[in-house]
């Protein structure tokens, strides 16, 4: 019982390194899901288009419900490393297989699209690794002392071989 009383003691006095929140920051993928949809091409939409039209200049919806035939969802999303996730959206309503209306959010144009995507890397902290003339002064100067030239073995004529010989 003491021994168990004795190891369980001996787990509190372990010393843990403190390790800065910054440095074990978790690895977060930069990604686009959804259908992206820019301010150019939701301007393009006009009622009176035809789904075809429309799937053309916008792509296949990425919702589309059987229950709600008459209506396109095209959402995506953005998360970025550091940045709050973006959501947008836009809903297309059709009657008689003509666009009606247009509805959804305030879309990012392509050029804003591109620039929130390139990430903006900051660079390291520099850290000075130069020496002072005061800290060097704290140390002797090294004595070099010459070694004598010694004449170097001479090199052999022959070679052992690489395999050994057969029988």
């Amino acid at each position: 019982m003491s021994a168990l009383i004795l190891s369980g003691l001996s787990a509190c006095s372990v010393v843990r390194p403190v390790v800065s929140v910054d440095v074990l920051r978790p690895y977060i993928p930069e990604v686009v899901q959804g259908n992206f949809v820019s301010r150019e091409q939701k301007d393009m939409l006009k009622p009176g288009l035809s789904r075809q039209q429309v799937r053309e200049v916008l792509g296949t919806p990425l919702v589309s419900s059987l229950f709600h035939a008459d209506r396109w969802d095209y959402v995506f999303t953005i998360r970025r490393q550091g940045v709050a996730p973006q959501s947008f959206s836009l809903s297309l309503s059709f009657k008689n297989e003509v666009l009606e209306r247009v509805s959804g959010d305030e879309l990012p144009s392509e050029a804003e699209f591109v620039t929130k995507l390139v990430a903006v890397k900051t660079a390291p902290k520099q850290i000075e690794l130069q020496a002072k003339e005061e800290d060097l002064l704290k140390f002797p100067a090294p004595v070099r002392q010459p070694s004598p030239a010694a004449p170097a073995a001479p090199l052999p004529s022959t070679y052992p071989p690489l395999e050994p010989a057969k029988p």
